[in-house]
């Protein structure tokens, strides 16, 4: 298909109005800048790809939730993606796997996720985005392979088993702290899946927070040293939902005194009715 005529198109699909935003408002060149101190030079071996193309890609991959090959896959395949991308396939072809996956590890060695999703939480906060004052915590397993048949015939030592209901899950726990009043995700911290929730509590939380809302999984983090000794955090409002258990006890107990006010009315007045 031409240009001229996928330009002539009915409907615009949702993904390529995705792309077009993300283009628009990312800060490709100080991304850049963030992964260059450690990309190579293209000295020795073959040329490396273009920081920024390779950055496409791999947000790509993150949010459409692919696999190395499949997102190669995808940008031969779709339209938008190729444009995403900026490529000119006369010119040069996709990334293949294996350099997308180098690529990859390159920004987990030197921590360049934790460097763009600081600095994507400043621009929100400097745009006014990003409210401060309440912080809703929740915990997320991420499941992981238990089998040992692989070339080492062991499982990875970050990953632990942990039941949740009456299933058991083997991988790890990401722990994350959202601001209540956007909904915008501003810590994430990762455990061993066998980490309890309440144990990441003070990492979630944010130095200016007066109100933290958590599951059930968080009862009693107000009673926690780390939590009791720290000036910032001791005085914040923990509003933690209860246990099922706990709410079927506490509606019997109001359903019993219901029922005995109800029964003391009845035998007030009930002498006042014989004596008449």
């Amino acid at each position: 298909m031409s240009r001229s005529e996928y330009a002539h198109r009915k409907r615009i699909p949702k993904r390529e109005t995705f792309l077009h935003q993300m283009d628009n408002i990312i800060p490709w060149t100080r991304w850049g800048d963030f992964i260059r101190p450690f990309y190579p030079n293209g000295k020795r071996g073959r040329p490396p790809k273009e920081i920024e193309c390779m950055l496409r890609m791999y947000l790509m991959q993150v949010w459409f939730n692919l696999s190395d090959e499949g997102i190669e896959d995808a940008v031969y395949d779709s339209y938008s993606m190729k444009n995403f991308l900026k490529l000119d396939f006369r010119k040069e072809q996709v990334p293949d796997a294996t350099t997308l996956l180098k690529f990859r590890h390159l920004l987990e060695d030197h921590g360049i996720g934790e460097k763009i999703f600081n600095d994507i939480n400043a621009r929100l906060l400097e745009v006014g985005l990003m409210m401060k004052g309440g912080t809703i915590v929740d915990a997320t397993i991420i499941s992981a392979p238990s089998s040992t048949k692989n070339a080492t015939n062991t499982r990875d030592s970050e990953m632990h088993q942990t039941r949740k209901g009456n299933q058991w899950y083997h991988g790890m726990k990401i722990h994350s702290g959202v601001d209540a009043g956007t909904g915008y995700v501003h810590t994430i911290t990762a455990t061993a899946a066998n980490v309890h929730d309440i144990c990441e509590t003070k990492k979630l939380l944010r130095e200016d927070d007066h109100v933290m809302y958590g599951d059930s999984g968080y009862l009693g983090v107000e009673k926690r040293e780390e939590i009791k000794g720290d000036e910032r955090f001791s005085h914040v409002d923990f509003r933690i939902v209860k246990r099922p258990s706990q709410n079927f006890v506490q509606g019997l107990a109001i359903i019993m005194f219901v029922a005995l006010e109800l029964s003391v009315c009845f035998w007030r007045i009930l002498p006042s009715k014989t004596v008449q």
